[in-house]
């Protein structure tokens, strides 16, 4: 079920709401919770609905047997438990990406047949949870909880089960014992959600439509045409993810949790490892605590933290996708972070900020080829079109057909939105007398976004979220 649909926005969640509010007690609210979080699952993926709760009663169990051991049987508890998930991981996601590498490389009549598993819906989300939790409980970072239920509603809650954010167990491990539900949380929920949808549906899928149409409809896009559709992609990709990020934000907030917030202006940032703190937050938190840091971080010498960073971001990519696409993606960030470490920082904080961020803007958008191409000629082909390779101005007339007024409209909207924080602005002006008009307008605003947005959805245009591959 998707978030920006008529099921979920009309029936579902009002339903949803009604319910949990009128049921007295944490444990019902939980119980309930639970519920509707599998029915939120089997609604899109009913055949993997056993696979999400054998996840969770795994986890629960192994966390358990973790917490309640010391010394050489808690460490091989949490690293068959570990294993497992990664390997349930695995399975689904790089059997054929494995397979299929394995036999260009074996001689002619010696391959294997691919396994062609389908890939559970948000598998790799849930099973970073999965891990983050086992891994706190064996570094006694928090105690393993002995409430399955609480241990389901922290794996399975439909806000982020299937394309995230990463909330780590202690950020709402006491939410899940006690937590509050008031107007003003739901009138601050409401308006983050709101604006998430609106992330999504008014400026995501608009640009989407320039984006497919160049990199899947134009076999060779000349220089413009190629920039256009890049520059599209950047800001669909953004969009659509942080519009998800938010509208999961606004809707653990109405149920009484707390999520971290997990994007903030990537496109501002001056250098890639600035990029990296602003995008896709949890993410990279995640990677930093429990693969860069275990496998010695920046502790030991240059050449250690520079195999470290490659390593952390070549399966970063891996993470995204079975693809050599992505690892190619991975690594092209980690080449850069281990020039940035090398000594180009130092020189990025010299330079004109303007030139910096030029510089990072550049450097992810070139990426960002190497992640959208279907495979890596594709993306070879691409990037000579960025070069002017295959010409310089003509426009084919599939694109000239995406090319409307209010198209180009919402991406211009799209590039002052991820570069400007409109906030930091509004900060700099005389409070007393612009705060009340402000709020005033921002109340119509998101009234606007919210109309537009459901008329949309209600047009019935299918829109997955780009991350629900992942």
């Amino acid at each position: 079920m998707l978030f920006p649909s008529i099921p979920f926005l009309f029936y579902f969640l009002p339903l949803f709401f009604i319910i949990y509010c009128v049921v007295p007690g944490i444990a019902a609210k939980n119980l309930f919770l639970v519920f509707a979080s599998l029915l939120f699952y089997a609604w899109g993926e009913p055949r993997f609905v056993i696979l999400l709760l054998g996840q969770i009663a795994l986890n629960y169990g192994a966390a358990l047997i973790i917490g309640a051991n010391d010394g050489a049987r808690r460490s091989l508890a949490t690293a068959v438990a570990v294993g497992l998930n990664l390997a349930l991981l695995g399975m689904f996601k790089y059997a054929d990406f494995v397979i299929g590498a394995l036999n260009g490389v074996l001689p002619a009549g010696a391959s294997f047949s691919l396994p062609g598993l389908a890939l559970p819906l948000g598998i790799s989300f849930f099973t970073f949870h999965s891990v983050s939790y086992l891994i706190d409980v064996h570094r006694r970072e928090v105690a393993a909880n002995g409430n399955p239920l609480q241990v389901a509603v922290y794996i399975a809650m439909f806000p982020q089960l299937v394309a995230g954010p990463i909330i780590r167990y202690h950020t709402i491990a006491r939410q899940l014992a006690a937590r509050r539900m008031t107007l003003g949380r739901a009138s601050a929920s409401f308006r983050i959600f709101i604006i998430g949808l609106a992330q999504k549906v008014l400026i995501a899928d608009e640009v989407s439509r320039i984006a497919g149409t160049v990199f899947d409809k134009v076999g060779l896009p000349s220089f413009v045409e190629a920039w256009l559709g890049l520059g599209a992609y950047t800001i669909q990709i953004y969009f659509d993810f942080a519009g998800y990020s938010n509208m999961a934000i606004g809707l653990g907030l109405a149920l009484g949790f707390s999520f971290p917030r997990n994007f903030r202006l990537p496109y501002t940032s001056t250098s890639i490892t600035e990029f990296w703190r602003r995008w896709h937050i949890s993410l990279s938190q995640w990677l930093r605590d429990y693969l860069y840091i275990p496998l010695g971080g920046s502790r030991h010498s240059t050449i250690d933290t520079y195999r470290n960073l490659c390593l952390v971001f070549l399966l970063c990519g891996l993470w995204h996708g079975a693809n050599w696409t992505f690892v190619i993606w991975g690594i092209h960030h980690g080449c850069f972070l281990i020039l940035e470490r090398a000594g180009l920082l130092r020189r990025l904080e010299r330079a004109p900020v303007l030139a910096a961020r030029l510089y990072a803007l550049i450097t992810v958008m070139t990426g960002w080829v190497w992640f959208r191409a279907r495979d890596v000629e594709h993306a070879l082909a691409f990037f000579g079109s960025l070069i002017g390779i295959h010409g310089w101005s003509e426009i084919s007339m599939a694109t000239h057909a995406v090319l409307h007024p209010a198209t180009l409209a919402t991406g211009a909207l799209g590039v002052v939105l991820a570069t400007i924080d409109i906030r930091l602005l509004l900060g700099r002006l005389p409070t007393p007398m612009v705060r009340p008009v402000f709020a005033i307008m921002e109340t119509l605003v998101i009234g606007v976004f919210f109309c537009l947005a459901v008329l949309s959805v209600a047009a019935g245009s299918y829109s997955p979220f780009l991350y629900f591959r992942f």
